[in-house]
């Protein structure tokens, strides 16, 4: 096989067979931080306006609801973990479960998201570095691509040690958050003192003020916030120890969601109503002014700076992986399998991050349009990973208990109905985006790369039948 399995020795350690080449150099607090930050990005410091004026308050219940979709998600990719931790995850396990052409589409699809997503987060950073300097756009993005690239071929470790702080900034704000307000309801110190209440989130014209109708329409933009939370998948090749770390970072999910996206709410929501909150405005930011702590807002802008800092990292990360995999399985360019001496795959991540200062050119060319041209197709590429991770799990477990694998010591609950309610959840949210003429755009897209693909793949399978060989574990 290709990709590096991992199996015990003799001292009880995990150890990894020769063949991915990659330096498990990811401890357990950087797994574990990585897996939190994951789930807290700008969708929720900046996109939780549009939703709240949308939905008011049950926009609270429109998270819990996704957060219970996306837990059984990362159980489902839990148990594909424990039964085999390699790399490139998704497309290996897309490549093995449903065949060559699903890992083939799985692995640059994931790539192109990541990518795609880079580009946006790269230009979000760069507009709010403008908060504070008087500088162009384009520049603070160019120095935010070297400066992250760079750290990405040092060491993987240098990778894990930039997750763990981006992830702590974006923690410990939020935690702030909710101790301040549940300060003011208690204490009833700051401006909002003498109106904050819990009453806010049913008085100000129901839990549901504009109808249920306009909550299931906020959740396109609930899913988008919890996008990138399945990296921890791609960290399993270069995890210390994956098979104790894995399943804990997983576990977490529900109480990550629970904090930092419906407490959070439930809190900001209490103190200021919901109707003092628009699109385009982070809640953060309204609430502190709300508060009479002006000083707020620039604390605001640098956890949201940090958080697009975070997920670009990422995608400098995953991209290299995903297209090195897809090398090693013949299914990409070969050139993509070199490593630098301390395990980071050179030649992909340089690759990605080329595409990634597209996004200077853009802020360079159209400053106050750049993250609006290239978001639209993050939402429905980053659903694709997790439809396979669902199917590839539905298949696994399948066979497992007919007894042609292993079973997995991480299984998912419920399975395999669970995965088969979060496919049917997806595809509510697919044909949610279809109504939305604002996420119409990311159906219009999904067509043309998958087309895109199938030509290539055609191609790819003429020149080399390897590439198309299903490959039996």
């Amino acid at each position: 096989m290709t990709s590096a399995q991992v199996e015990q020795d003799h001292g009880g350690k995990e150890a990894v067979q020769d063949g991915e080449g990659y330096q498990r150099g990811l401890g357990a607090r950087q797994i574990q931080m990585i897996a939190i930050g994951g789930a807290i990005g700008t969708g929720l410091f900046l996109g939780a306006g549009k939703g709240i004026s949308k939905a008011g308050p049950s926009l609270i219940l429109a998270y819990a609801v996704a957060g219970f979709v996306i837990f059984l998600i990362m159980r489902a990719l839990g148990e594909l973990l424990m039964y085999r931790p390699v790399s490139g995850s998704f497309s290996e396990y897309a490549r093995e479960f449903i065949g060559p052409f699903a890992g083939f589409v799985t692995g640059w699809t994931y790539w192109l998201f990541w990518v795609v997503t880079g580009i946006t987060e790269v230009t979000a950073a760069a507009a709010y570095m403008t908060y504070w300097f008087d500088i162009p756009q384009w520049v603070s993005a160019l120095v935010f691509t070297v400066v992250l690239y760079g750290a990405n071929l040092i060491s993987v470790k240098l990778f894990g040690e930039l997750e763990f702080w981006f992830s702590m900034v974006k923690v410990t704000a939020i935690i702030g958050m909710i101790l301040i307000c549940a300060g003011i309801l208690t204490i009833g110190f700051s401006d909002a003192g003498d109106t904050a209440t819990v009453a806010h989130l049913w008085n100000e014209g129901g839990f549901f003020p504009h109808g249920v109708g306009s909550t299931l329409m906020t959740l396109q933009m609930v899913m988008f916030a919890f996008l990138a939370v399945e990296l921890v998948g791609v960290t399993a090749g270069e995890s210390k120890n994956p098979r104790t770390v894995l399943p804990r970072a997983i576990n977490t999910v529900p109480w990550r969601i629970a904090v930092f996206y419906i407490g959070a709410l439930i809190m900001i929501l209490s103190v200021v109503p919901w109707t003092s909150f628009h699109a385009g405005a982070s809640p953060f930011v309204v609430a502190f002014q709300k508060m009479g702590l002006p000083a707020g807002a620039g604390i605001v802008n640098f956890v949201v700076l940090t958080a697009a800092l975070s997920s670009c990292n990422s995608g400098m990360y995953s991209t290299g992986r995903m297209l090195r995999d897809l090398a090693l399985n013949s299914q990409g360019p070969q050139f993509f399998t070199r490593l630098t001496r301390s395990g980071t795959p050179l030649v992909g991540t340089t690759f990605s991050a080329a595409l990634m200062l597209v996004g200077v050119w853009i802020n360079y060319q159209w400053p106050g349009k750049a993250f609006d041209y290239v978001v639209s197709f993050a939402t429905i590429s980053g659903m694709w990973a997790w439809i396979v991770i669902l199917v590839c799990q539905i298949r696994y477990r399948a066979k497992s208990d007919r007894g042609e694998l292993p079973k997995s010591e991480f299984r998912a609950p419920g399975a395999p109905l669970a995965s088969w309610f979060a496919l049917a959840f997806i595809g509510m949210v697919i044909v949610l985006m279809g109504i939305d003429k604002d996420a119409r755009v990311s159906l219009y897209c999904a067509p043309l790369w998958g087309l895109v693909l199938a030509v290539a793949y055609l191609v790819l399978k003429r020149r080399n039948p390897q590439a198309a060989a299903f490959r039996k574990r």
